[in-house]
C-alpha cells in the first residue's frame, strides 16, 4: 500500500529544494511534534548516495535512525529513495501559491495507515512552516 501526503510551500523552488536536501536545514524542520527533534542529518544527494537522520524524543526516552539510498534525483523536481525494503518519492511541483511538495511512500505494518499518514504529514507541515519563516527573515 502507498500513502500520499502533501503541502504547499510559499517560497521559490530553489529555496524549497535546498531546505529539503541540506543537513543544516533538515535538523531544524524534521520532526512530527514539538517533543521530538532531529539531532543530526547527512545527505549525499546523488543516485546511489546515502542519507540518514537521527530522530529523538527531546526527553531522551527514545530515538531512531531514518536512513536510505537515493535511487533517482531530478533537481528541483523529484527525489526517489529506498529505505529498507520500502520506497518513497518526493515530488516538487510549481503551484499557484508556491511549490507543492508531495511525498508518496510505501506503508509499513507496525503502525496504522492513519498514524503513518499523520506523522509524515506533520513533518511535511513542519517543513513548510520552516521554509516560509526562513524566506520571511
Amino acid at each position: 500500500m502507498r500513502i500520499t501526503v502533501e503541502t504547499n510551500v510559499a517560497a521559490p523552488i530553489d529555496q524549497v529544494w535546498r531546505a529539503y536536501t541540506t543537513p543544516a536545514d533538515i535538523v531544524k524542520w524534521n520532526a512530527a511534534s514539538d517533543d521530538w527533534h532531529t539531532t543530526k542529518a547527512t545527505v549525499d544527494l546523488r543516485e546511489g548516495g546515502a542519507f540518514s537522520s537521527r530522530m529523538e524524543a527531546k526527553d531522551g526516552s527514545m530515538g531512531f535512525d531514518f536512513a536510505g539510498t537515493y535511487t533517482k534525483i531530478v533537481e528541483d523536481k523529484l527525489i526517489e529513495y529506498s529505505f529498507g525494503d520500502r520506497k518513497a518519492e518526493v515530488h516538487f511541483e510549481p503551484g499557484s501559491k508556491g511549490v507543492i511538495v508531495r511525498v508518496v511512500f510505501d506503508a509499513e505494518t507496525t503502525h496504522s495507515v492513519e498514524q503513518q499518514q499523520g506523522g509524515w504529514q506533520a513533518i511535511l507541515d513542519s517543513f513548510a512552516r520552516y521554509v516560509e519563516a526562513k524566506k520571511a527573515s
